[in-house]
């Protein structure tokens, strides 16, 4: 309901304003309780994933029918250092600075690669989508459960 709204009056939005929209409206609602999220169907988390793949399509201007993965993937871009280090090979994401402490560390081109880089160098560097599931959901309940 709200993003057909917000879809209406985009035209005449800025980038920062329209987040600024959508982000109340549509993300915080599919944040809130999440954890109760755990276990659902396929079927529910397909629907949840439409209405968060509409919003970053209208925030991004990106048409119904073209792919969201690779606008997405184009906020993401790895970490280059100006000189060599150990961590060249780590398979990082560049983190960008933002200037709001509320929106702008919730952005999806901050948020992602800041818990990106936060996992351990053995999950980062699965060779498959299976292992990495794998690794990652043997890192969350080790990291929940201690």
């Amino acid at each position: 309901f709200h993003l057909r709204n917000i879809a209406k009056i985009r035209p005449s939005l800025t980038p920062p304003t329209a987040e600024k929209l959508i982000h109340p409206f549509v993300s915080s609602r599919l944040d809130y309780c999440n954890s109760l999220l755990y276990g659902i169907s396929n079927t529910s988390m397909n629907k949840l994933q439409l209405v968060q793949n509409a919003a970053a399509r209208l925030l991004t201007h990106t048409k119904s029918w073209h792919h969201i993965t690779p606008v997405l993937k184009d906020l993401l871009s790895p970490y280059q250092p100006h000189r060599s280090l150990r961590s060249t090979s780590a398979r990082l994401l560049f983190t960008p600075t933002s200037k709001l402490r509320s929106f702008g560390d919730r952005a999806f081109s901050r948020a992602a690669p800041k818990l990106w880089n936060s996992l351990p160098i053995l999950i980062r560097d699965s060779d498959s989508i299976t292992t990495f599931q794998s690794r990652l959901k043997t890192h969350l309940f080790s990291s929940a459960y201690p």
